[in-house]
């Protein structure tokens, strides 16, 4: 058997000139935790080009979906960016990833905490019933620049709340804090500077990072990993693996290209 299955993609959509995200049809074989990432391509002269990717789609349901930004000069997402509906993709059949929650201990609360794309897993995240069973609140954290960046905003906020097998949880449990570096908005600033100066907190009603209740999952650019984890372990946190289950995960393969 290949090292990858071949999928077809069933829709496209553009966010704004630099985001678009993307699903694809799903092989009744493939088997994927939620929070977890695919090496997806294209084949370019005879050979796979194959990046990490996020499953924005939860494991239950019959497609897949991916939200990828848009790198004129990039090696797969200057031609990914062109994809249209009946277009073949490469899919490794071996997901994997960190960001699952076999690697956190038991806790209160759940942050997720993104900027860019980097909310990719954490859509599968907030539609997945046994993180609400798991957690007293989940509080999702995703960091842009413009507000056109932030993708998925009226689903979250919309839709979610209407669903009709967990839009009761997500009413009751979901906390969704979006924020904007430069531009008006309700919310304003990088996430690292709202954690340490504690307006996040202030803004949702609930006290500063706690390790004792407290469960973190950070997902974004390399700067934003580096800046998020030292704020993490400043205050106590313990990074868990699929050996030492922690107080907060990071995923080491998120790509920008």
């Amino acid at each position: 058997m290949s090292a990858f299955a071949e999928e077809t993609v069933l829709s496209v959509h553009h966010w704004n000139e630099s985001l678009f995200s993307f699903t694809t049809t799903r092989d009744q074989s493939l088997r994927f935790k939620t929070g977890q990432f695919a090496m997806i391509g294209l084949e370019v002269e005879g050979k796979p080009l194959m990046r990490a990717y996020s499953f924005v789609s939860a494991p239950y349901e019959d497609h897949l979906e991916f939200y990828s930004i848009k790198v004129q000069n990039g090696p797969l997402t200057s031609r990914l960016q062109h994809l249209e509906v009946g277009d073949k993709l490469l899919l490794s059949r071996k997901p994997t990833g960190s960001l699952i929650i076999d690697n956190l201990v038991p806790g209160k609360n759940l942050y997720l905490l993104s900027t860019g794309t980097g909310l990719a897993p954490f859509m599968s995240v907030i539609r997945d019933p046994e993180f609400y069973d798991a957690f007293e609140k989940i509080i999702l954290c995703h960091g842009v620049r413009q507000t056109s960046d932030l993708g998925y905003y009226d689903y979250i906020t919309k839709e979610l709340p209407e669903h009709e097998y967990f839009g009761e949880m997500i009413q009751e449990q979901l906390i969704y804090y979006p924020t904007v570096t430069r531009e008006t908005f309700k919310n304003e600033g990088r996430l690292t500077d709202l954690i340490e100066s504690g307006k996040l907190f202030e803004d949702i009603g609930l006290p500063p990072f706690n390790p004792e209740d407290d469960r973190i999952m950070i997902c974004g650019s390399p700067s934003m990993l580096k800046d998020l984890v030292e704020v993490s372990k400043s205050r106590g946190f313990v990074e868990g693996t699929s050996h030492a289950p922690g107080t907060y995960v990071i995923e080491r393969a998120f790509v920008e290209k």
